[in-house]
């Protein structure tokens, strides 16, 4: 019965293990709903910052924030958001290769590459292959604040103002749906205002102070902020859907695997009470 009793033992390790994982994807599908609420009510702050940056910047041609200004790439800044915590499948990996494609093909072009990284995984992967680094985040939690990302936001934009790099890009997981997530590249600096149909009319607004410039200065600010809140706490929707998919699909393996080591164990006691009895059935023709 030793056989037997190895694979009992390897049959309750793994409904112990099974345990944990359809807990954990229980607690990730709740925290999803959470982060998808949060991410729902960052949309239509981005959306309209957008559209008054639009509305300024044809408003008042006669100044070209640094923010709006085209320059001649020769130097470019990613940031790159991950997640802290593994067990969510292929969503770091995807877009940890997705973000080295997008590298590479500017590294062909000859630009210099700077970085800002927020997230653990992103932060390992990177400090074993190497790149410069500029700035870095961990640790936000599930429910980050936009307070935790202005450091970094300041350290990009200060390295865009000095000429350090021509332009920045946000490289982030979008939630399409709760089974699908896809790596994506977006454009930070310079913006690219929005070209809504309504923006092709003359507008403007009253300012105070009374000019634009330190309007602009404040707004474009906020906007960069606000791109990365959004792009972080969308990452964290990814995270927890990816996280419940990848426990779910490792509490539906653990079912099969019980059931083929249950077989097993049945085949080996049987083995067993075979064995036992043509033992007693030779033992009682012997005398």
């Amino acid at each position: 019965m030793t056989v037997a009793k190895e694979v009992r033992t390897k049959i309750r390790s793994i409904k112990n293990t099974q345990k944990i994982t359809r807990a954990m994807g229980m607690v990730a599908a709740s925290k999803m709903r959470k982060a998808q609420d949060r991410m729902r009510r960052a949309q239509p702050y981005a959306r309209k910052i957008l559209q008054v940056i639009g509305h300024l910047a044809k408003g008042h041609p006669e100044y070209r924030h640094p923010y709006l200004q085209e320059r001649e790439i020769k130097r470019v800044g990613f940031i790159v958001v991950t997640t802290d915590r593994g067990l969510c499948g292929g969503l770091n990996s995807n877009l940890l290769k997705h973000s080295l494609q997008q590298i590479k093909q500017w590294k062909d072009k000859g630009a210099e590459i700077s970085l800002c990284l927020v997230g653990t995984k992103g932060e390992n992967f990177f400090k074993r292959i190497g790149g410069r680094v500029l700035a870095h985040a961990d640790h936000l939690g599930d429910a980050p604040k936009l307070a935790d990302l202005v450091g970094i936001v300041k350290v990009m934009l200060s390295a865009y103002t000095d000429n350090q790099i021509d332009a920045l890009f946000l490289c982030s997981n979008e939630f399409v749906n709760t089974m699908r997530q896809e790596p994506t590249v977006q454009q930070m600096l310079p913006i690219v205002p929005s070209t809504e149909v309504q923006l092709e009319h003359y507008w403007d607004y009253i300012y105070e102070p009374d000019n634009a410039k330190e309007l602009l200065d404040i707004l474009l600010s906020r906007y960069i902020e606000s791109q990365l809140y959004r792009g972080v706490i969308e990452n964290i929707a990814c995270e927890q859907a990816a996280r419940m998919i990848a426990m779910n699909n490792a509490t539906d393996n653990a079912d099969e695997l019980i059931n083929d080591l249950q077989l097993v164990y049945h085949k080996a006691r049987q083995a067993a009470i075979t064995r036992e009895l043509t033992e007693i059935v030779a033992g009682a023709a012997v005398v």
